[in-house]
């Protein structure tokens, strides 16, 4: 069994039965539960992973890995899910997994878009970064099926990089309805799921990649930072 955690935007928990390699089949998703709360990671989400396995009829010590989304995203809001993945792989001794949460997010546009998979698709993705900027990311789907990433993950303000963006055929990410203007979704697809996180990191291992850095991407300095001199309490 695999437990997939994503809170690089809202908060989502997947269950899936199977194995990221090795057998040739795609994770089976058993259950998949979120919250769309933007500031409230650390009190929902080991309440979500409880509800989750109990859908899934599954105990933590059933669970042979640990998919978590690196981000990009809020400094607070991703360190939960990582700390909370790392906490859950370290005492149940199962390996942890990381990957891009604007994978799991190109993953599902292309599930909700359908078509045959010999049909080459360009996907960008598209999350709300704050500071009037987006973290972003594009992607192909060649002919034989595999997913590759062409750029990204990176920051920048949205007309910056609406030209790319906008030249793919599938767009999507909370960016999107924050400058529907200059990046016009494709689908309403705001945040990460869990399930498509846990499939994305799949299709990868399968492709051959290395997954074991579970390292944040922040991309960008925190909001708040330490001052650089000390100030006098008498104002001098």
């Amino acid at each position: 069994m695999l437990l997939g955690i994503d809170t690089s935007g809202a908060v989502s928990v997947a269950v899936a039965r199977g194995t990221l390699g090795g057998d040739g089949h795609a994770p089976e998703i058993l259950a998949v539960r979120g919250d769309d709360r933007a500031r409230h990671h650390d009190e929902v989400l080991l309440a979500l992973v409880e509800e989750t396995m109990a859908e899934a009829g599954t105990e933590r010590s059933d669970l042979t890995g640990i998919v978590v989304g690196r981000g990009p995203g809020p400094f607070t809001g991703l360190r939960v899910g990582l700390v909370a993945a790392r906490s859950i792989a370290g005492v149940l001794d199962v390996p942890l997994h990381g990957i891009s949460s604007l994978d799991a997010l190109a993953h599902q546009a292309l599930a909700a878009a359908g078509g045959e998979r010999t049909t080459p698709v360009t996907v960008a993705v598209a999350l709300d970064a704050r500071r009037r900027e987006v973290y972003h990311a594009r992607y192909r789907r060649a002919a034989d099926g595999t997913v590759t990433r062409e750029a990204g993950p990176a920051v920048h303000a949205p007309a910056d990089v609406a030209a790319e963006l906008t030249a793919c055929d599938l767009l999507v990410g909370s960016g999107t309805g924050l400058y529907p203007q200059l990046l016009p979704a494709t689908a309403e697809m705001a945040h990460a799921d869990a399930g498509h996180l846990i499939l994305a990191a799949a299709q990868r291992v399968a492709q051959g990649e290395d997954l074991s850095d579970t390292a944040p991407l922040y991309l960008r300095e925190p909001d708040a930072a330490k001052p650089t001199a000390r100030k006098s309490a008498l104002g001098r």
